[in-house]
């Protein structure tokens, strides 16, 4: 099947998935070629230490199939927007390659697209994974959502469908700490849902640990919103306000000798609002420590990624 003009881009970011990836392959090129339209599979391998590299250049072999290999691990957002750049189809879909997404749910996708939907997101109805990951979504897309006045969906994922005007568009974007599918919802293109049951990996676990999640909604929630300098302000505020109440009752107790029975002396009372300020003074400089890091990185205009033109197959 040629792929001069693709109709779809299947864009895949791997990293040290060779136990599972032959399998997945698989299934995705035989639900790819129901379609019956011509079509392009581009995997992205992140930096793999392991033998992804070797199976993906097996894999294209064939006319359908393109290898984009990244010299180092640039993370999963970045390889991501690699294969978007790359992405020649009419419609782009975004799918992990560890056998979660479930590829039997693409030709509904491919429908909506084919009905008029710029973007189709894929909801998990079923969520896998540990409890504190489910739980730590729902509250940083509620206090994601409350503070930009978006609409995500803790449950939506990157298994996703965009128009190519879309794409386009999103190729325009150059910030270096993104989060793609918070990107795309920023865009405001009404959405069409599609539920799934979320599967097991195919092979392994997953690389996200929790600390790299919550380095992804912290990078998030900077790129999207001033909000965090604010919150420092009303908390400066808080403690402000809480503070002079306290010093007005301890001048009141001490002049009136002590009525309420505090038994404390204006030392205390002043050491436990100096702690108070250290504490706010140290939050705020870190909140700002946070955006200023991100300045940096932006000034620095480095390239999102570097492509090992030796190792991939374009």
């Amino acid at each position: 099947m040629s792929v001069d003009k693709p109709q779809l881009s299947v864009v895949v970011p791997v990293h040290n998935e060779a136990a599972g990836i032959a399998v997945f392959h698989k299934q995705l090129l035989a639900v790819l070629e129901g379609l019956h339209t011509p079509f392009e599979v581009i995997y992205v391998d992140d930096g793999s230490t392991d033998r992804t590299a070797t199976l993906l250049h097996d894999f294209a072999k064939t006319q359908t199939v393109r290898v984009l290999c990244l010299t180092r691990n640039f993370g999963k957002e970045i390889a991501l927007t690699a294969g978007l750049h790359e992405a020649r189809g009419a419609a782009v879909i975004m799918i992990d390659g560890d056998g979660q997404h479930p590829v039997e749910v693409i030709p509904e996708f491919v429908a909506a697209w084919q009905q008029g939907a710029l973007v189709v997101v894929g909801r998990r109805t079923k969520r896998r994974g540990a409890l504190t990951k489910r739980a730590g979504s729902k509250l940083f897309y509620g206090l994601f959502n409350r503070a930009l006045g978006l609409h995500a969906d803790p449950d939506s994922s990157d298994f996703r469908l965009i128009d190519r005007s879309v794409c386009d568009q999103f190729k325009e974007l150059s910030e270096h700490n993104r989060m793609t599918r918070s990107l795309i919802d920023w865009f405001g293109y009404d959405r069409v849902t599609i539920s799934y049951s979320e599967h097991t990996r195919v092979a392994g676990s997953s690389p996200y640990t929790l600390g790299k999640l919550m380095k992804l909604a912290v990078d998030g929630a900077i790129s999207h919103s001033t909000s965090p300098l604010y919150i420092a302000a009303y908390a400066g505020a808080g403690i402000m306000a809480f503070a002079s109440l306290v010093g007005v009752v301890m001048t009141g107790n001490y002049f009136l000798n002590d009525p309420i029975g505090l038994h404390a002396t204006a030392s205390a009372y002043g050491l436990v609002l100096v702690l108070f300020l250290i504490g706010l003074l140290l939050i705020s400089q870190g909140i700002i420590g946070l955006y200023l890091s991100h300045i940096h990185a932006e000034t620095q205009n480095r390239p999102l990624y570097v492509v090992d033109k030796k190792r991939s197959r374009l």
